[in-house]
């Protein structure tokens, strides 16, 4: 299965809209999923990617949407966690993987921090995957883009810069 993943829209607060280049490069892959991991701040940006693929968001600290904090996913036979990650005290490894844990998923989408983040870690005799997709509007000494993340036996992430 083929998954958009983004966080960190910010529009209407930080963007005026979801660049077009977004749209055109978010058609190109032809997801079969999206995920927004939080701080839309507009409905408008839920409702373009509709017309993309069906949407699951979750709700970010500058959200006031009517978001859960938190969903799980059930893609092929993984199980994909999401999360902003303003809940945490800290966004390090250590705290994710043990949020992954908390939830029992496999993958751990989140944002909160407008930068790219993919990683695997093993705990507890459980192999979990950390993915931030960064800001495709407002990054933080980052490139804007997204992540494209593909289930299967061994989930893999390519990112998708905009510029």
């Amino acid at each position: 299965m083929r998954i958009a993943v983004l966080s960190d829209t910010h529009v209407g607060d930080k963007a005026r809209a979801l660049p077009p280049v977004l749209i055109e490069k978010m058609r190109n892959v032809a997801p079969e999923l999206i995920l927004h991991a939080g701080d839309i701040t507009d409905p408008s940006v839920l409702e373009t990617l509709e017309e993309i693929a069906p949407v699951i968001a979750v709700r970010g600290n500058v959200d006031y949407l009517h978001l859960p904090e938190e969903e799980t996913v059930e893609a092929d036979r993984l199980r994909i966690g999401m999360i902003h990650g303003h809940q945490l005290l800290s966004l390090n490894a250590q705290f994710l993987s043990l949020k992954a844990l908390d939830m029992e998923v496999d993958i751990l989408v989140f944002g909160h921090t407008h930068r790219f983040y993919f990683d695997s870690f093993s705990l507890y005799g459980r192999k979990v995957y950390l993915l931030n997709p960064g800001s495709p509007t407002f990054p933080r000494w980052d490139d804007a883009g997204f992540a494209v993340l593909r289930t299967g036996e061994e989930p893999s992430v390519k990112r998708v810069k905009l510029w």
